[in-house]
């Protein structure tokens, strides 16, 4: 359960302000607040900050301004105040963890990452009063980041159909499904300080029962897409005072919860860690001896054999030219047929470990029927839903232009960000240079478009098998429907050669195919609605 009790550290706001002389008054403000608090007795271990003394919770907060803010004077001063406190001997916090990921190292995300592109930090900062761990990842694409950073500001703080609070309890309610603890608490934090009723982080049955109705679509968004019809959208259109949500809140709710669910995928897929701010991520107590922050094994991303995965590389660039030069196409019943075998075959790629997780306190309360998970869009000797057929029903025709009508702009701006990460390319492979990636990007986005029953009639399936290793598809399949049992072992397994920044993009890929394969289903249950 989720404490009652909030710290509202937008008094000192004007800290994320883009003018010096306002940043240096709430620091002065914050280091008298800082420096008049008194040292308590005992010390907190590990806990979350919501429970601990709010002279504590500023210091976490100082250890995370320190660490992260991307103005130079805030990060000096608040590393002062902290040794300031600890010359008085108050015991501060420390950070738990070794940058923003447990699967990517540290220095290559500052090597590659964002900071060649300082004022991205800044409009992140700017805009959400910190630049979390997500963002310091994305940042190894800062093209793809500038968008992805657009839309979050949009969907969570510009003027749209939802009351903010209510924007981040959906967010809440997305995390939850797939046990994403990291974007719960964000999520939290954020809904309290924009004014929400510290009551409803309790659980859902303390919320209104206008949001407790979107239970039964976030979790087929989340889990089961292809089962949503006209009849759940007609259901929470009903007209029934309060409880009844209009045509552009729903759709306003829709997007948040598809952004989330995916955003899910992309903390476990590329391994995020708590933020310095958050259970799990700081700690009182000195470190053990003995203690490790991570694995010290496969740092990298390679692991054992170095010249095997060398040549996958070899092997997977040959199959790329060869598949570029085939002249002859396959008839339309060929490629029908491929795309069924490629289907099928996906009901045989699942991650070695079924074992089910204990939800978190802190997330089960958010979670009505917890057992209600992804299953394969066609099962093993039954008979599933029709293949969604991507000509009867596209983003570029129907759905843009539907989200568009009933919510300003956000068909733009989502359109951007499908358009931006499946042209993404800096035309490098692993050590390669020069090379033309756009195969084997389509591969990835229609694989996981396949997973979830999409067919394009024009693409063909046969790629997929070629192009795309088996351990790369456990990654993806597991990543994109069971995003809570991705380990780094999964991480590791596929295209050891390649850097991390080429994974990151993977992941990109997973988040926005996975995205838009349920804004699909969802927006043509809205249409035959409508229609």
């Amino acid at each position: 359960m989720v404490s009652e009790t909030a710290w509202n550290w937008r008094k000192f706001d004007c800290v994320c302000s883009r003018d010096p002389e306002e940043r240096a008054s709430a620091m002065d403000l914050l280091s008298q607040t800082v420096l008049s608090c008194q040292e308590e007795e005992g010390t907190v271990t590990l806990c979350d900050s919501e429970s601990i003394p709010d002279h504590q919770k500023m210091l976490v907060l100082l250890l995370r301004l320190s660490l992260s803010c991307p103005f130079r004077d805030i990060r000096e001063k608040t590393a002062l105040l902290l040794r300031i406190a600890q010359d008085r001997g108050i015991q501060v916090p420390r950070v738990l963890g070794k940058g923003p990921s447990f699967f990517i190292p540290l220095k290559q995300i500052m090597e590659e990452g964002v900071e060649s592109d300082h004022q991205l930090l800044i409009e992140a900062f700017v805009s959400m009063g910190r630049v979390d761990n997500i963002t310091s990842i994305m940042g190894l694409h800062p093209k793809y980041l500038a968008c992805f950073l657009r839309t979050r500001h949009y969907l969570l703080q510009m003027d749209g159909p939802l009351p903010y609070p209510c924007r981040h309890y959906i967010a809440i309610m997305a995390a939850a499904r797939h046990q994403c603890l990291y974007l719960v608490q964000l999520h939290a934090s954020e809904f309290l300080q924009v004014g929400g009723d510290p009551q409803w982080l309790n659980g859902l049955q303390y919320c209104p029962r206008k949001l407790k109705n979107l239970n039964e679509l976030n979790k087929l968004l989340a889990h089961r897409p292809w089962f949503i019809t006209k009849d759940h959208i007609e259901a929470l259109l009903k007209p029934g005072g309060e409880s009844c949500w209009s045509l552009a809140e729903l759709i306003h709710a829709i997007v948040l919860l598809t952004h989330y669910h995916s955003m899910c995928s992309f903390v476990f897929g590329c391994g995020v860690n708590p933020e310095p701010d958050q259970e799990g991520g700081f700690a009182f107590r000195p470190p053990s001896p003995c203690q490790t922050d991570s694995p010290g094994a496969e740092e990298g991303g390679g692991g054992p054999r170095s010249g095997d995965a060398l040549q996958e590389v070899e092997a997977l660039m040959r199959k790329m030219r060869l598949l570029q030069q085939q002249e002859e196409e396959a008839s339309q019943e060929e490629m029908a047929t491929r795309f069924e075998k490629e289907k099928r075959e996906s009901l045989l790629v699942t991650p070695e470990d079924e074992d089910r997780h204990l939800l978190s306190a802190n997330v089960s309360c958010f979670v009505e029927d917890p057992d209600f998970g992804y299953e394969d869009f066609t099962r093993r000797g039954e008979q599933g839903p029709p293949t969604f057929r991507a000509l009867d029903y596209s983003w570029e025709d129907h759905g843009y232009s539907l989200i568009n009508r009933l919510y300003s702009d956000v068909g733009q701006l989502l359109d951007e960000k499908f358009q931006v990460v499946c042209n993404l390319t800096y035309n490098t492979m692993a050590m390669h240079s020069g090379v033309d990636t756009c195969m084997l990007r389509k591969a990835v986005w229609n694989y996981i478009h396949c997973v979830f029953g999409i067919r394009y009639d024009d693409y063909d399936y046969g790629d997929v098998n070629q192009l795309l290793e088996r351990s790369l598809k456990v990654y993806i399949k597991t990543v994109a429907c069971y995003p809570e049992k991705t380990t780094r072992r999964m991480y590791n397994s596929f295209w050891r050669h390649f850097r991390h920044s080429e994974k990151v993009h993977v992941n990109l890929l997973l988040l926005e195919a996975r995205m838009q394969a349920a804004l699909l289903y969802a927006l043509r249950a809205v249409t035959r609605y409508m229609t």
